[in-house]
């Protein structure tokens, strides 16, 4: 029996390899034709694609070979063209050089004509040359005399025979000369004075500041007083609060403080917040506005000038002539004036004109720094020219306005005319005026002369001076010693009536910040 399962489980294991040998041939053979088939697809396809291909090749070529074949048909054109155009030029070439040929024949048969001419010129002159030299000797021969001893005789009878006429008239004519040169520059002179000529702004040395409501004086002055002096202090000047109604008075010699205290004051009035922190604030932005404000009025003065070739770095310097004077006289104002009345006298007399100009109103530059400068503003002015490359023309013009030079040219000399025209008219300067400011500033150098000191301000039209010392540099005891040794000075080398109070004023002052 087991023998029989063994055979049939055997026969069935045959059978079942035989069918899957079957089956798997069968599958391997479907598989192939599947390959085969996708085969013979990717060949058509390929054999489809190379076709359309080779038919845009060619399609390709042939456009290229028509636009080529075009090409060669312009090229063709633009040679045949240039062929023509070289031919026509050939030929004008040809013109041109046989009309030069031509020239050239009748230039040289001129040159030969001319050396003809030139030649019997030349005989014909020898000829004249002989004849005259006989004809001299002749009469030589004749007046038994030289041509120069016949000169000089016929001069000797003409300077007997007429040697009074001649005298008188050469009197007459420098007599009328000098007259009319004195009358030509009387009226040149009278000309420049009457176009140029203006009013004179007078100096004085109070500024006041208007206020709508008199409750403000109060706010100014501060409890106790404490913000008028800060102001006062700070600022150099002296605050008259009941000078006037509905304003306050602002006092000071030197007009750049009292343009300074001006604006800080409008600004603390507009602000309505007026405490010594807020008059400091307001100080130190009213010196920045009047720097502006003196760049300002550089550019307008050389504006007005016509000068817009002076160099950039002066302006701000010839601003700074508004804040002075001379005798009572504005010093930009009176420059100005000069550079106008230069440049009328300039032109009258053939000057340079812009040379002249320039050179009057650059002529005091050397005043808006001499205060701090040693040396006379004629050599600090030239300083500073040269050091800002001013035609040198320009510092020789006006080098000479106080004679400390020599005149070198024209232009210097109306320069110094200029000046005096401008300064020398009636109601220009006041003496008086100038010679108080130059007290005060006398006062205020000789208290600046010690050591230790930070500013000094000269109050009450000299009767008080205000010096503040440096904390770290004086003590309480050295303070008190400075007033006394300032006093002494005073007293010895200036020349005042009554009294002079004296202020030294030492303080120190501590910042921190929180954050």
């Amino acid at each position: 029996m087991d023998i029989i399962i063994l055979e049939s489980a055997l026969a069935s294991l045959i059978l079942g390899g035989a069918f899957g040998y079957v089956a798997r041939h069968y599958v391997a053979k479907m598989k192939k034709g599947s390959i085969e088939q996708e085969l013979e697809e990717l060949i058509l396809s390929a054999k489809k694609e190379a076709h359309k291909t080779e038919e845009e090749s060619f399609t390709r070529i042939r456009l290229e070979e028509e636009s080529i074949a075009e090409k060669r048909k312009d090229i063709r054109k633009e040679e045949s063209e240039i062929k023509d155009r070289l031919h026509k030029l050939e030929d004008r070439l040809d013109k041109r050089e046989q009309d030069v040929d031509a020239r050239d024949k009748d230039v040289r048969a001129e040159i030969e004509s001319l050396k003809e001419k030139s030649e019997g010129l030349r005989i014909l002159k020898d000829e004249i040359e002989k004849k005259s030299h006989l004809l001299d000797k002749e009469i030589e021969n004749v007046a038994k005399m030289s041509r120069d001893e016949a000169l000089h005789k016929l001069f000797e009878i003409i300077e007997h025979q007429a040697s009074d006429d001649l005298q008188s008239r050469l009197l007459k004519l420098a007599r009328d000369g000098e007259a009319r040169l004195e009358e030509k520059a009387r009226d040149i002179l009278v000309s420049s004075i009457y176009r140029i000529a203006n009013g004179n702004i007078s100096q004085f040395m109070t500024a006041t500041v208007e206020i709508d409501d008199d409750e403000i004086k109060g706010k100014v002055i501060g409890k106790e007083g404490r913000n008028i002096k800060t102001f006062e202090r700070m600022s150099g000047v002296e605050l008259l609060v009941d000078e006037v109604p509905n304003g306050i008075v602002i006092s000071c010699f030197d007009p750049v403080r009292r343009a300074i205290a001006k604006n800080a004051l409008e600004m603390l009035i507009k602000d309505g917040r007026i405490q010594p922190a807020k008059i400091e604030e307001c100080l130190e932005k009213a010196k920045k506005d009047i720097g502006v404000f003196m760049r300002k009025k550089g550019e307008e003065a050389v504006l007005v000038c016509g000068l817009l070739s002076i160099p950039e770095e002066l302006i701000p310097i010839i601003g700074r002539l508004y804040f002075r004077t001379s005798y009572g006289q504005n010093v930009l104002d009176h420059s100005v004036e000069m550079a106008h009345i230069a440049g009328v006298l300039a032109q009258e007399l053939g000057a340079d004109v812009h040379i002249a100009k320039a050179g009057a109103l650059l002529h005091d530059i050397g005043k808006a720094v001499d205060h701090e400068i040693q040396g006379t503003h004629v050599e600090i002015g030239r300083k500073i020219l040269m050091k800002y490359g001013v035609d040198e023309r320009v510092i020789v013009a006006m080098q000479s306005h106080h004679e400390e030079y020599p005149y070198e040219t024209i232009e210097s000399v109306i320069v110094q005319v200029a000046d005096a025209i401008s300064g020398g008219r009636p109601g220009a300067r006041r003496d008086t005026v100038e010679r108080y400011i130059k007290r005060l500033e006398d006062l205020e150098a000789l208290a600046m002369s010690f050591t230790g000191i930070e500013r000094v301000y000269a109050l009450q039209a000299g009767r008080e001076i205000r010096v503040f010392v440096s904390p770290t540099l004086v003590n309480d005891i050295e303070a008190r010693e400075l007033a006394r040794n300032i006093a002494l000075r005073v007293e010895q080398e200036l020349r005042f009536p009554g009294e002079i109070k004296i202020h030294v004023i030492r303080e120190s002052r501590v910042i921190e910040f929180a954050r």
